[in-house]
């Protein structure tokens, strides 16, 4: 298990970080509730999209398979300084993975290179209003027509909708049978029939959804086989679902930091605050928590790597445990500032309400709770 980096990954997670302060941010910060291409430009341009798919696809990356702790770092290092770069990066390998994993030579050479350069923007559509935890109950219809489908129904709290160029979207090829009758289809975002709008979160996030009425795909844009498409979607989340922990331990890291730095620097009652125990000891149990939560998420990825056992299990435990915690940090650096932390703009205020959506999307934190007892029960 990796509980110490090697130096090129030391260097990775190094680089991450800085280019997420030093050049990201800025761009980040130019467009609000929207999708950023200027910031997909940007992430292409340092090479950290590219980083994402192999050579052979159009991407940088000599290996033919993603490294899941390479995931981690990248998301880890960007969201220390850009939680807008690391959620960009991410939903690009979210939406774009499934194509390169499950798609025919056509669709892979389509879409992968124009996703790894940051000019085609992506979108993994699977949620809808009344299933999003019970992804197999989606109602979504995908009727025969012809030479393809017809799709049929409504996506929501979509990352990037309505502006992504290219979705990966679910839907149900035969009835009554759950999670069997699910197939995954390409659906260029210009399609007809295809519209959408978008919504407003807590946090700055470009989300939306979408309404299908009667989408033409073609059969060749079928991912993987008909009535197959849920193992499309699990294969691609158990991939992207520790590096979820990876992108809330940089958000706790950042907000660790700033309450060190503050708890040194800010005097009341002839001190520094770090000298009060109150806050003394709320440090250290910030501090043990990230570290914690950190290894969890290292350990998951590596497993995923080597192909070990029990992956889904620690790939679990890692989302479930990396986010809970970076709730708790976040909410603690806060107190630790006071009032300053809730003004707009301060950094405390920002991760505030960028911290309370991984606790929810790719399986909550009562789902990840659930999956791990299941797992347990049939290790045993």
């Amino acid at each position: 298990m990796p509980f110490a980096l090697a130096d090129h990954q030391r260097d990775l997670l190094d680089h991450a970080r800085a280019l997420g302060h030093e050049e990201l941010a800025p761009v980040a910060a130019s467009t609000s509730r929207r999708v950023n291409r200027p910031l997909l430009a940007a992430l292409a341009h340092h090479g950290l999209l590219g980083r994402l798919f192999p050579a052979s696809a159009g991407g940088s990356r000599e290996a033919e398979e993603i490294s899941a702790l390479e995931l981690c770092l990248l998301r880890e290092g960007l969201a220390h300084g850009s939680t807008e770069a690391e959620t960009a990066l991410a939903m690009q390998g979210l939406g774009g993975y499934p194509i390169l994993q499950s798609g025919g030579p056509d669709l892979v050479r389509r879409w992968v290179p124009a996703i790894a350069r940051g000019e085609a923007v992506t979108a993994f559509a699977l949620t809808e209003p009344e299933h999003g935890s019970d992804a197999g109950a989606i109602e979504t219809r995908a009727e025969p027509d012809g030479e393809g489908y017809r799709l049929v129904g409504e996506k929501t709290w979509i990352s990037n909708a309505p502006e992504a160029d290219v979705y990966v979207l679910f839907g149900r090829t035969t009835p009554d049978v759950g999670a069997r009758g699910v197939t995954a289809f390409v659906v260029p975002g210009g399609s007809p029939g295809l519209s959408g709008a978008s919504l407003e979160l807590v946090s700055p996030h470009p989300i939306g959804r979408l309404e299908l009425d009667g989408v033409f795909v073609p059969s060749s844009s079928v991912l993987g086989e008909v009535d197959r498409g849920f193992g499309v979607a699990m294969r691609t989340l158990d991939l992207f679902r520790p590096s979820v922990g990876a992108f809330a331990v940089g958000m706790a890291q950042a907000a660790l930091d700033a309450a060190l730095a503050h708890a040194g620097a800010r005097h009341a009652f002839g001190r520094p605050l770090r000298e009060f125990q109150a806050v003394s000891h709320q440090l250290a149990e910030m501090a043990t928590r990230t570290e914690a939560a950190r290894l969890l998420v290292y350990a998951a990825a590596e497993a995923y790597d080597h192909g070990a056992p029990g992956v889904t299990r620690s790939s679990a435990m890692a989302k479930l445990f990396a986010t809970e915690t970076a709730q708790f940090v976040v909410d603690a650096a806060v107190q630790i500032h006071g009032a300053a932390a809730l003004e707009r703009g301060h950094l405390l205020e920002h991760l505030y309400r960028e911290v309370r959506g991984p606790r929810i999307y790719e399986g909550t934190t009562e789902i990840q709770r659930e999956v791990i007892a299941r797992e347990l029960y049939r290790d045993g």
